[in-house]
């Protein structure tokens, strides 16, 4: 198993995210039409009274990126974007039949909305970890080859404590939009000099997390120059996306 300490830090911050998306980008050339999802169990341990899944608050931003090619987080946009997807996932969950509880965050507990933090960040960073080392072969780990293998560790067992949950899912994306200078540039570096410029793009992974152990059971990844958080009809496909082969 792989288990991380993340403490502190924002990789928004350190461009691995930026880096990231350029690695996916070249790993569906690689990869062709192949599934785009990781089991370490296609079926789901159940209890007498039935699985019952966490839904976490999402780890989502949208940004605009400029004519230089930088993104520039947009906070009203994300407010929106996480209000539609946690909106569509409780649809989505009510579709399959899954039994699913929200997170809940108490007032004034700041232990536990600091652990909160703590575990979004963890999930994000071995969710990034997985995109590099498991979907582009040439960066697969010999440790991990014929096999997913991933844990978010022992810490993830409070969630299952305070919420009676036997699963938690994970949602990370992170979405930007080309501004109207970046469309510009974009069309004259194609007319003038034959270069392709990279516009906006939407990447992310969602992962279904066993609260005994801390395995990560399922994980489906995302990318693609399309999409939009913004809507409610552009962003009922991205979550269906991200749901593809999300096990019984």
């Amino acid at each position: 198993m792989v288990i991380w300490n993340f403490v502190g830090g924002d990789m928004r911050k350190t461009g691995i995210t930026r880096l990231l998306c350029m690695v996916i980008a070249i790993s569906f050339i690689v990869s062709g039409c192949q599934t785009t999802s990781f089991y370490g169990s296609k079926h789901l341990a159940r209890t007498g009274v039935g699985t019952r899944i966490l839904l976490m608050p999402t780890d989502v931003e949208l940004s605009e990126m400029n004519a230089g090619g930088i993104t520039e987080p947009n906070a009203g946009w994300t407010e929106t974007a996480e209000k539609l997807i946690t909106a569509i996932l409780h649809d989505k969950m009510s579709e399959i039949g899954a039994k699913f509880t929200f997170y809940k965050l108490e007032e004034n507990d700041f232990q536990i909305e600091t652990d909160l933090v703590q575990l979004k960040k963890l999930h994000g960073a071995v969710g990034n970890t997985i995109l590099l080392h498991k979907y582009l072969p040439v960066f697969e780990l010999p440790s991990k080859q014929e096999k997913f293998d991933w844990t978010l560790g022992p810490k993830v067992r409070v969630l299952r404590k305070k919420h009676n949950a036997d699963y938690a899912l994970f949602v990370y994306i992170r979405d930007s939009y080309t501004s109207g200078g970046r469309a510009v540039a974009i069309f004259l570096a194609a007319a003038i000099f034959g270069v392709g410029l990279q516009g906006g793009t939407q990447v992310g992974f969602a992962s279904l997390v066993d609260l005994d152990s801390g395995d990560i059971v399922w994980f489906n990844r995302l990318f693609r120059g399309t999409g939009d958080l913004r809507e409610r009809i552009p962003a009922e496909e991205t979550v269906s996306i991200l749901l593809t082969n999300f096990p019984k």
